[in-house]
């Protein structure tokens, strides 16, 4: 007898994993399934990513946007893992079930369907609306407004608010207690008008750089750059973890010499590009705004000529909710700061594709290669006048569970121990050839040994090594930081070329 699977004890569509499902009074309905409709007849499903969630003393299945464009989500049973590889809109809900068996029936199917279509995470008309108007927003506006660093300064404004309501630190164990406590400090936070919330944000963040710079650089022989270098590489892990590699680099830069325009060179982990993708935009923080730098930008699609030009900035939307260029964004502003005239440095930004995936050419042939962003790049920086510092905004490995790994990182069991001895060997041997200044055999390592510890950033390492082409590259400090699970490790270096 074919064994039965609970499928849909846990559905429910969703911006906190935590609400309520059941529909009760006060609560949003759940969407309805409408078999007429032709996406939900055939349903064809988005990038999703899978994460596990808890509702109650239930193990559940949570489904997000892999791209970003929604931050909705889909909590369902881990029972529907089965189901998604089947939604690729060529299936009716009735094959499905079908197909799957063990007691899927459209009755259940349909309402998953239904919730996914609801949460964006189906292609469909609500997908079709939600990307136009982000697409939309993108283009109406010079700056990008601030999004994970938002998040950070949120937590910030928090934290004084409760201190300024005199809340002890230590979080009360009744948990009622403590949900009633949190949702007075927010609703005090939301009731302060944006400026306050503002400056108090700004002020908390710079107090929190300071206290990470003055933690980084208290044992630092050189503690600050005695001239401006070419480059720098910092990490794009979340401040909480990669603090420390951060400030080691842009510490140093407080009292070097100022640069005209920065480049950041990010990671692209969410769009849709396959090879280099510009941002023709700004970035605003809580510190204010740097603008774009227009002539830069211009010189730049004159070098590159029309064809690579439009294939630089065809896909200029994955900068939406890129966050490996805006985390760099803050430190600029506190770090190097204004000038005379009260403005932040210009800024130009782009994401680079992973060059050892197709030896510098994009994943699909159809967008811009390495080889000629790097040399209209070279000769762009070549003619503007001015000092220009680049920054390499790279994370390194992402190992263990959370990436698909067996073997955990956490822990002091001769196995852990061992995988991240491993982890730790391949970043140095890779970091050796950066240090050495070998971009194309950091790109040839990689592609034989096809990136055993998933490397992130070597495209925006290998871009920034062949524009800058320095004399000599300073590795400054190299960190390792699992996460509160667990499950994953994540690597990082601050370095510094000249």
């Amino acid at each position: 007898m074919e064994k039965q699977v609970a499928f849909l004890d846990l559905g429910m569509t969703t911006d906190n994993p935590g609400q309520n499902p059941t529909g009760t009074p006060g609560q949003p309905q759940q969407p309805v399934f409408h078999p007429e409709w032709s996406h939900h007849a055939k349903p064809k499903i988005r990038a999703l990513r899978g994460f596990a969630a808890q509702v109650g003393e239930h193990q559940a299945l949570g489904l997000a946007d892999a791209k970003q464009i929604t931050d909705r989500m889909v909590i369902t049973a881990p029972a529907m893992q089965m189901v998604l590889p089947l939604m690729t809109g060529e299936k009716t809900v009735d094959q499905i079930c079908a197909e799957v068996g063990r007691g899927l029936t459209p009755q259940i199917l349909g309402p998953f369907v239904a919730q996914l279509d609801d949460a964006a995470l189906l292609f469909g008309p609500r997908f079709d609306e939600i990307l136009a108007k982000m697409r939309s927003d993108f283009d109406s506006s010079p700056v990008l407004p601030p999004a994970t660093t938002a998040t950070f300064v949120d937590a910030l404004v928090l934290q004084e608010v409760a201190r300024e309501m005199n809340i002890p630190a230590e979080a009360p164990k009744d948990q009622a207690e403590m949900q009633r406590i949190q949702q007075s400090v927010q609703e005090r936070a939301a009731g302060l008008p944006e400026a306050r919330r503002d400056e108090i944000g700004g002020t908390k963040l710079r107090e929190v750089f300071e206290q990470w710079i003055g933690k980084a650089l208290e044992n630092a022989d050189k503690p600050s750059f005695d001239q401006l270098p070419k480059a720098v590489v910092a990490p794009h892990i979340d401040y909480g973890r990669g603090w420390i590699n951060y400030a080691s680099v842009w510490g140093r830069l407080r009292v070097a010499d100022r640069p005209d325009r920065i480049v950041i060179l990010g990671t692209n982990h969410f769009g849709d590009s396959t090879g280099v993708c510009g941002c023709d935009k700004g970035f605003r923080t809580v510190l204010g705004t740097c603008e774009l730098d227009e002539k830069l930008l211009a010189t730049l699609k004159e070098k590159l000529g029309p064809a690579n030009a439009q294939l630089l900035f065809q896909n200029r939307f994955d900068h939406e909710r890129e966050h490996s260029v805006e985390l760099q964004i803050p430190w600029i502003q506190h770090c190097i700061g204004r000038d005379d005239a009260g403005n932040y440095p210009k800024v130009f930004a782009a994401l680079i594709h992973d060059p050892a995936v197709n030896n510098g050419e994009s994943y699909d042939g159809k967008g811009l290669a390495l080889q000629p962003f790097v040399d209209a790049l070279r000769a762009t920086l070549a003619v503007l006048p001015g000092k220009t510092l680049i920054v390499s905004s790279a994370d390194l490995s992402h190992v263990g569970p959370a990436f698909g790994d067996k073997q955990g990182p956490a822990g002091d069991a001769p196995e852990a121990v061992e995988f991240r001895n491993k982890t730790f060997a391949h970043d140095k041997e890779m970091l050796e050839i950066v240090r050495t200044n070998r971009p194309d055999d950091l790109v040839a390592s990689m592609a034989w040994q096809q990136n055993p510890t998933r490397w992130c950033s070597t495209g925006n390492l290998v871009a920034t090594l062949k524009v800058a082409q320095p004399d000599r590259v300073e590795m400054l400090n190299y960190s390792a930081a699992v996460d509160n699970s667990g499950a994953g490790m994540v690597s990082s270096v601050s370095a510094a070329m000249f």
